[in-house]
């Protein structure tokens, strides 16, 4: 083995050299991001994940050997949601005097999101565990892999479908607003939330404090809407 074999070798014994490397690899993702200004399609998470999957290949790493050290960065989703009570609470009067369009556009956007993925996964021939599978792709991954597996699917797919929802909506999701002129931060930040979840609500919080807070806000009345209307939408409609 050659003394580079031998030092990683070393090194992948310690949990702390899997965090490091997650922390390096998105703060490379965030200047790239950074260096060419804001653009959504160089997301500093896709980043992330491209450098990180393929240094764990190229050194034939287990995922469970990579998570022994990067689970505190696991730990931390937590907290950091909660952290975005804090600009929702800055824009408090704004949400309130926007309460009915709003929750009438996160109702909307909730189950057009679930029908519309429910509809093509059935007209491309999915099979029922897929379709089920897919139904809560624009909820946050803990709340989607429940729904998910009441709904007889498979939660570890709904989970790569999640991200690969968010980290699309945050790449794909300012463009195609800026395309329709979209021009209210409420309206971009409430779009991202509902279609984008987790990631989207980063993206916006990095953009705009006030999309940052609805898109919070719709992330979280999505995911509600969704783990309550899409079971019984499931058994009328199966």
């Amino acid at each position: 083995m050659t003394p580079v074999g031998d030092l990683w070798v070393y090194l992948s014994t310690n949990p702390l050299l899997h965090l490091t490397l997650t922390l390096v690899a998105y703060l490379a993702g965030d200047r790239l991001y950074r260096r060419f200004g804001l653009n959504p399609l160089l997301n500093p998470v896709v980043i992330a994940i491209v450098l990180l999957v393929g240094l764990l290949v190229a050194t034939g790493t287990s995922y469970e050997r990579y998570f022994e050290g990067a689970q505190f960065v696991h730990f931390l989703l937590g907290p950091a949601t909660v952290a975005l009570a804090i600009p929702l609470y800055n824009q408090f009067d704004r949400v309130r005097k926007s309460a009915g369009p709003l929750l009438a556009a996160v109702l909307v956007g909730s189950l057009s999101a679930s029908l519309s993925a429910v509809g093509i996964a059935t007209l491309m021939g999915a099979a029922p565990e897929i379709v089920a599978s897919i139904a809560p792709k624009s909820v946050t991954t803990p709340i989607a892999m429940g729904i998910a597996e009441r709904l007889g699917g498979l939660p570890s797919l709904t989970a790569v479908l999640v991200i690969l929802t968010g980290i699309l909506g945050a790449m794909l999701g300012p463009p195609l607003l800026n395309l329709l002129r979209i021009r209210d931060w409420r309206a971009r930040g409430l779009a991202i939330g509902v279609a984008a979840h987790g990631i989207g609500t980063a993206r916006a919080m990095q953009v705009n404090e006030v999309a940052g807070a609805f898109s919070g806000l719709a992330m979280g009345l999505n995911a509600l809407a969704t783990a309550i209307l899409l079971p019984l939408l499931w058994s009328w409609l199966f």
